[in-house]
């Protein structure tokens, strides 16, 4: 006998679930926001912050995940990320039933986020010629023209973007601190730490795509960019969808391994 959509709301209401679906929502905005804000600020012309540097993009970033992981990481996870809550599901660390309402929640909250980054700076869109700078303020690009070069560089950065995250927060500091009496801070700690690891990670490997490192992050705004019409973006491209597939089955692969990995090598230990 099958399930209507009200009873699976009912019962994810009854949870508080829902609550975690519009955190979900609410925490993928704001990494938007912010990072591509940041991406917008120095790629478009004629904003304050034109050409001021590729650390600009990775501060954006890097806060872009610690500042939801602060404000939400106690109530949602703070996954903000498809890839990594269908690595969470498969190695059991998340249950299968709400993998669905929180990739959609991502994925709905990545474009209301680039929604904002496209309003707050629609006069420099417009003044910006460059259609890969104004492609690069909504989704990731392979500089190097290369599928293998794009895949590997989004493969290997997510690898090491989930299996941190899983070793900040869940591993040996934690339970050490915890330990010693100290635990209410531990978990703030770790999330500032996920925050200096991603702003690390775009400044090491973001040469390469970006990078993305999150399917919602990428397909999400890129999305965007295919649909708004042209008396919006007047000097949008090409949203290159033959590359679009990488930054979406490159994080998802990394993530089932990374989880699984961190599991069998410390999940006991895990607190």
């Amino acid at each position: 006998m099958g399930v209507s959509w009200t009873q699976l709301m009912d019962a994810a209401n009854s949870n508080g679930w829902t609550l975690k679906y519009i955190t979900e929502f609410l925490a993928t905005a704001f990494l938007i926001i912010l990072g591509n804000g940041a991406v917008a600020n120095v790629d478009l012309r004629g904003t304050k912050g034109h050409a001021s540097g590729w650390m600009t993009i990775a501060w954006g970033y890097g806060a872009g995940v610690m500042i939801p992981a602060l404000m939400f990481g106690n109530i949602s996870g703070n996954h903000i990320n498809p890839a990594f809550t269908l690595g969470l599901a498969v190695s059991g660390y998340f249950p299968w039933a709400h993998v669905a309402p929180y990739i959609i929640a991502q994925f709905l909250g990545a474009i209301a986020g680039q929604l904002v980054v496209v309003a707050v700076y629609r006069p420099f869109f417009n003044k910006t010629t460059e259609t890969n700078h104004i492609l690069g303020s909504f989704s990731t690009i392979d500089n190097a023209g290369t599928r293998l070069n794009g895949f590997l560089n989004e493969f290997f950065g997510s690898f090491v973007l989930f299996f941190a995250a899983l070793c900040i927060t869940k591993n040996f500091f934690g339970a050490e601190v915890a330990e010693k009496g100290f635990h209410a801070g531990s978990l703030e700690i770790g999330h500032l730490a996920l925050g200096f690891l991603v702003m690390t990670l775009v400044a090491s490997l973001g040469g390469p795509t970006g990078p993305g490192l999150n399917p919602a992050r990428d397909l999400g705004p890129r999305m965007l960019h295919a649909i708004l019409p042209k008396s919006i973006l007047k000097n949008k491209g090409d949203s290159q969808w033959w590359y679009a597939w990488i930054p979406v089955v490159a994080p998802i692969l990394a993530s089932v391994l990374a989880v699984a990995l961190f599991k069998f090598l410390y999940g006991g230990l895990a607190g």
